[in-house]
């Protein structure tokens, strides 16, 4: 692979590891499968592709995090408040978020080609910086992605010891245990729902900017990218901490993005990318049980053989 296409899959996995700093908060925290993300996704596109568009790329990351947050909460809104289970909660809210977005772009696809974003500010201030013509031409956007990376997970790791954090990390651990201590699990969840919806918002609206084009269809499958995202993190890196897990899944992340670039090197159709992600999902996620199976196997063939 080319060096340019080493750094646009390290820019790529950095986007995603955004986006997956909002999965491991519903699917690792508050043990709560949110498939709500397919839908918030595209939003996040939207927002932002439409206020580049105006030439407001910094007021369509900010509006993006907000209607993605404002996604999340309808989701906790129909699971607390309405009883609905949460599963349909996530599709009932992907479902009508489909209609959402194609009125909010107008279009099915908007291209932002020529417009400013948040990457071209971030060029001319390293421009004016001093620094060189050669090195902000060919990293500017991995600086910008890597320091946004790290301040989010630094923001979030502190966010989860506070008062709040660690409410919502309970009511995922224990919920009964939690609503028994006075603590409304149903505000706690809501917020978590709120605060992963709005960093795959944020991700999506950065990923918009990066790619320079919107598509109704971008938001299809990103829940499975982010599980891949964060099952090989752990795998290869581990989870023995929150802080060591925020690392992981970005380096999952990257991972993912670079295996995939090489894959794609190598000849693999594109189209086949999302079936190899939920393939892997399926087979990490399988392995406690088969290796459960297979102890048990092994067990029952030691008795035998002792009879």
């Amino acid at each position: 692979m080319s060096l340019g296409t080493i750094l646009g899959a390290i820019e790529l996995g950095l986007i995603f590891a955004i986006m997956s700093y909002g999965i491991f908060i519903t699917f690792k925290i508050l043990d709560f499968p949110d498939l709500t993300v397919d839908g918030s996704f595209t939003l996040g596109c939207v927002v932002s592709a439409t206020l580049v568009l105006q030439d407001q790329s910094l007021l369509g990351i900010v509006l993006a995090v907000g209607a993605g947050a404002l996604a999340g909460l309808v989701t906790g809104f129909l699971h607390t408040k309405m009883k609905v289970q949460y599963i349909l909660a996530g599709i009932i809210t992907m479902t009508g978020l489909y209609s959402i977005n194609l009125k909010v772009g107008g279009k099915p696809n908007l291209s932002l080609y020529g417009k400013e974003t948040i990457f071209t500010y971030f060029s001319s201030f390293l421009n004016n910086l001093g620094l060189p013509a050669d090195f902000v031409s060919r990293y500017y956007k991995l600086v910008l992605l890597i320091l946004i990376v790290l301040i989010l997970g630094v923001l979030l790791y502190l966010f989860f010891k506070t008062q709040t954090g660690l409410a919502i990390r309970a009511t995922g651990n224990n919920e009964e245990m939690v609503r028994a201590s006075s603590i409304n699990t149903d505000a706690m969840k809501m917020a978590g729902l709120a605060l992963a919806n709005a960093f795959v918002a944020l991700s999506a609206s950065i990923y918009t900017q990066h790619q320079m084009f919107y598509d109704i269809s971008q938001g299809i499958g990103m829940m499975v990218v982010g599980l891949t995202s964060i099952i090989v993190g752990e795998s290869l890196f581990g989870r023995r901490t929150i802080l060591n897990s925020f690392i992981s899944l970005v380096l999952g992340a990257i991972l993912y993005r670079l295996l995939l670039s090489y894959a794609l090197s190598l000849g693999m159709n594109p189209n086949d990318w999302k079936l190899l992600c939920a393939t892997l999902v399926a087979v990490v996620i399988s392995l406690p049980t088969v290796k459960k199976f297979i102890e048990k196997k092994q067990k029952q063939r030691s008795k035998r053989r002792k009879v």
